[in-house]
């Protein structure tokens, strides 16, 4: 199982920092991300990108944890010859994270009600 099947996340930039929050696609996840997001792992997965620190923020009201990353757009986006220097992949890197196989997630169903659909109704058939 990987990140991105219990979350979403988005990226951002100043300067030659970036910024990154990944979001509980369930309020009952969030505590795996909180747990399995430290600063080490998020460092570590992003070695050789991130040059600087990397600072985190929790927020348990969002069911987010927020990253900043610094000295990691190669001096910006005006500065940098990378081919993302907005850092927008970044966020999508994150979601290719492998969750160890103790991570307890709740299981994805679609909430219906959530996108105006009848129980028992998908998207690919029969809208009401």
């Amino acid at each position: 199982m990987k990140l991105q099947d219990i979350a979403i996340a988005r990226s951002g930039d100043k300067g030659d920092r970036a910024t990154l929050s990944v979001i509980a696609r369930q309020p009952a996840d969030y505590p795996v991300l909180e747990r399995l997001l430290t600063v080490a792992a998020v460092k570590a997965h992003y070695a050789g990108i991130v040059r600087g620190e990397v600072e985190r923020y929790a927020l348990p009201h969002l069911g987010a944890v927020h990253f900043v990353l610094h000295a990691a757009l190669g001096g910006g986006v005006t500065r940098s010859l990378a081919l993302d220097a907005h850092g927008k992949t970044l966020s999508a890197a994150i979601l290719d994270l492998a969750l160890p196989p103790q991570a307890t997630v709740t299981p994805q169903e679609p909430d219906n009600a959530a996108v105006g659909l009848a129980p028992g109704h998908t998207l690919q058939g029969d809208l009401p």
